[in-house]
């Protein structure tokens, strides 16, 4: 019973780790671009920290939110680094 056990754990981390080096390949090829998402289609959490989840964003292009892009393309897109997004967040009248 031992042996199945470390053969099912040999097996799991094979599994694994072939999963993950095409994820890594997949995601060192994009960038998270700030600014360009369209309302509902965000990837994640805002930099507002109003929200956790993709696809909440209220309003087209709010530079607190973000999308995955081809890496290099983000300001082609109009869009902002993270850190460039808050700077701008930070210079924003705050809503009402």
């Amino acid at each position: 019973m031992k042996n199945n056990a470390i053969i099912a754990a040999a097996i799991a981390a094979t599994v694994s780790m072939s999963v993950s080096v095409p994820m890594n390949a997949y995601a060192a090829s994009k960038e998270k671009c700030y600014g360009v998402a369209k309302a509902g289609q965000n990837d994640c959490a805002n930099l507002a920290g109003t929200h956790s989840c993709a696809a909440q964003s209220k309003v087209d292009n709010d530079p607190g939110e973000w999308k995955l892009v081809p890496a290099g393309t983000c300001t082609d897109l109009g869009g902002f680094s993270k850190e460039d997004a808050k700077t701008l967040l930070s210079q924003m009248p705050a809503a009402l």
